[in-house]
C-alpha cells in the first residue's frame, strides 16, 4: 500500500470528435491506456433481458439472444445460485415476471435453463475475435465503494484489502445496512471509509436497481435493460482515488461531467479535476502519442540494449526476454539477473498498457541460482501491485518461464487498434520471393502440358520481378527457351508480393486461375 501512496499518479482525458481516450500515468510514465470510439461503446457491465436460444449439456453452456449481432455465451460456472427465471413464455399473465428460482450453483445447466426461457444476464467479457460476449446470470451493480448483488445474502470483501482487522471492520460496518435479499461486496476503495459513506452508496445502488426492475418488467426480450457508465465515468469511478494527484481533461463537457460525478461521490477530490487550457494537444504535452504508437510494436527495447519480443495469439501471449547488446560485468549470472529484473518491470508495464489478458508465458533468460529465481518472482509480483485486473502468477520454473493468468474482459489493444494485414492475413509473414518464383515456374509448367497458350503477360510486384528477370539471365529467359513461350514481364507496384497474374497476350483475358495448383 505504501508503494501506491508514494507514487505520483495522474489521469489524462482526451476527447475528439471520433473517440475518447484515457491515460493513467505513474511517475510520469504511461501505464494504462483506454480508448473508446464514438458509437462503439464497451459492453462489460451491461444488463440484458435475454432469450435462451440453445442449451448444450455436453459443454455445460448455453447461448442467449440479447439483441447483439452474436449470441451471448453462458457457461454453467456463470449461472448464479440464485437467478431470475421469470419472463418464461409459459408463465401465467398474473405470475410475477421476476419470480426467483433457487438452484444449486453446480446443478447441471440443462436442469436450470430451457430453450425460449427469458432471463436477466450481465456481460462480463467483451466479444473477442469470432466469439460473442460472455454473460452471467448473477447481476452485480458497482458503486463507488460497494457492489450490490441482487438475490444474494452475503457480504464479501475485496481480496486486495489484505489487513485482517480492516476486513473485520468493513464487514461489521456494512452488515447493518445490507438490504434484505441483497448481497454486498466491499471494493478496494472501501478501505478506511465510514458507515455514512456506505449507507449513501447503498441508497444510490438500490434506487438504480429499482429502476432496472421496472424497465425489465416492461420490455420484451431481447432488450437492453441497463447500460454501464461510459468509459470516462467508469474509469473515474474505479481509478479516481486519494492517491491520484490530478485529473486533467481537455473537453469542457467531459470536465463538467467528471466534476459533477466527483461532487456527488467523492466531494473531497473534486478540486483535483482540472480543465486543460493549453494550446498543444494534451497528449503531446506529455509525449504520450509516441508511447501509444509503440503499443503495437512487437519489439520493445528496455535498458542497456536488452529487449522484449511480444507475440499475441487468440489463446495466449508469449513474451521473450533477450539480452541483446547488454554485456554487463564479468559475472554472467549477475548480468542475466539484472537483465531479467529490468525485463520484469517492463513486462508488467506492457501487460497493463496493452491490456493483455488470458494465459501469458514469459520466457526469461535462464538463471542457475534458485535465490535469483525467487527474487525475480518477488519483483515480478511487486510490479503488478497497481494492476486492477485479477491475476495469478506462478513461480519461475527451472527453464526460466513464468506463467500468468490475467483477467480478460475486453480485447487487447492489438485487436482494437489494429486489424489483420490484407496481404499476410494476420500471419505476419509472406512467402519468400524465391518461393513465389518457384510457384510461378510450376504454373508455366502446367500451362506447357496443356499447350493451349503460347504468348503471356506475367504481372508481378517489382520486388518479385528482380528474381524472375535477373538482368536477362533469370527464370523468365530460361522458361521461354525451355517451353518455347513468349513471356512479357510486367512490373506492378499495386500487386502484393505473394500474388501474381497471368494474361493471354492475344486476347488479354486473365488466365491465372486456370493453371494454379488445385485446392482439395
Amino acid at each position: 500500500m505504501q508503494l501506491r501512496n508514494l507514487m505520483k499518479k495522474e489521469i489524462l482525458v482526451n476527447t475528439t470528435k471520433y473517440e475518447t481516450r484515457v491515460a493513467i500515468l505513474e511517475d510520469d510514465r504511461l501505464v494504462e491506456f483506454q480508448a473508446e470510439k464514438i458509437g462503439s461503446q464497451r459492453m462489460v457491465g451491461d444488463i440484458f433481458k435475454g432469450v435462451v436460444k440453445s442449451v448444450l449439456p455436453g459443454m455445460q453452456s448455453a447461448f442467449v439472444e440479447i439483441g447483439f449481432t452474436k449470441a451471448g455465451y453462458l457457461h454453467a460456472s456463470d449461472v448464479g445460485k440464485d437467478f431470475s427465471r421469470g419472463y418464461d413464455s409459459n408463465n401465467d399473465e398474473e405470475e410475477s415476471p421476476v419470480e426467483i428460482i433457487r438452484k444449486r450453483r453446480r446443478e447441471a445447466i440443462e436442469k436450470v435453463l430451457k430453450p425460449n426461457q427469458e432471463i436477466l444476464v450481465q456481460v462480463i467479457k467483451e466479444p473477442i475475435s469470432t466469439k460473442g460476449p460472455r454473460i452471467a446470470t448473477e447481476i452485480s451493480i458497482p458503486g463507488r465503494y460497494l457492489v450490490l448483488v441482487p438475490d444474494d445474502d452475503h457480504i464479501r470483501i475485496s481480496k486486495r484489502i489484505p489487513n485482517w482487522q480492516e476486513r473485520k471492520r468493513l464487514k461489521k460496518a456494512i452488515e447493518p445496512y445490507r438490504p434484505e435479499g441483497f448481497g454486498l461486496i466491499a471494493r478496494t476503495e472501501a478501505e478506511g471509509k465510514s458507515e455514512a459513506e456506505f449507507k449513501q452508496d447503498i441508497k444510490r445502488l438500490l434506487k438504480l436497481w429499482s429502476k432496472l426492475k421496472k424497465k425489465a418488467d416492461s420490455l420484451e426480450a431481447p432488450a437492453l435493460i441497463h447500460k454501464e457508465s461510459e468509459m470516462i465515468v467508469s474509469m473515474i469511478r474505479d481509478v479516481f482515488t486519494d492517491d491520484i494527484e490530478r485529473v486533467l481533461v481537455d473537453n469542457k463537457d467531459d470536465y463538467k461531467k467528471i466534476v459533477r460525478y466527483a461532487r456527488q461521490v467523492v466531494p473531497a477530490l473534486k478540486n483535483r479535476v482540472e480543465l486543460y487550457k493549453g494550446d498543444d494537444p494534451i497528449f503531446d504535452m506529455y509525449n504520450l502519442e509516441i508511447e501509444i504508437e509503440k503499443i503495437l510494436d512487437r519489439k520493445v527495447w528496455i535498458k542497456k540494449g536488452a529487449y522484449l519480443i511480444i507475440d499475441q495469439t487468440e489463446a495466449m501471449v508469449t513474451i521473450d526476454v533477450n539480452s541483446g547488446r547488454f554485456v554487463g560485468g564479468k559475472d554472467q549470472e549477475s548480468t542475466i539477473f539484472r537483465v531479467n529484473i529490468e525485463a520484469a518491470r517492463e513486462i508488467a508495464r506492457q501487460v497493463r498498457l496493452r491490456d493483455i489478458g488470458g494465459l501469458l508465458i514469459f520466457d526469461f533468460i535462464d538463471m542457475y541460482s534458485r535465490d535469483n529465481r525467487r527474487k525475480l518472482y518477488e519483483e515480478f509480483n511487486k510490479c503488478f501491485v497497481n494492476d486492477r485486473a485479477k491475476r495469478a502468477i506462478n513461480p519461475v520454473t527451472d527453464f526460466g518461464l513464468i506463467e500468468m493468468t490475467r483477467e480478460r474482459i475486453r480485447p487487447s489493444h492489438m485487436h482494437t487498434l489494429s486489424e489483420p494485414c490484407p496481404h499476410c492475413f494476420g500471419r505476419g509473414r509472406v512467402p519468400s520471393k524465391d518461393n513465389m518464383a518457384t510457384k510461378i515456374e510450376r504454373w508455366f509448367n502446367r500451362a506447357k502440358v496443356d499447350k493451349k497458350y503460347q504468348d503471356y503477360h506475367l504481372v508481378v510486384n517489382p520486388y518479385l520481378a528482380e528474381v524472375m528477370s535477373d538482368n536477362g539471365a533469370g527464370r523468365i529467359d530460361r522458361m521461354m527457351k525451355e517451353y518455347k513461350f513468349s513471356i512479357n514481364l510486367v512490373r506492378d507496384t499495386t500487386i502484393p508480393v505473394q500474388e501474381y497474374k497471368v494474361y493471354d497476350a492475344l486476347t488479354h483475358n486473365e488466365i491465372t486461375e486456370k493453371y494454379m495448383a488445385q485446392k482439395q
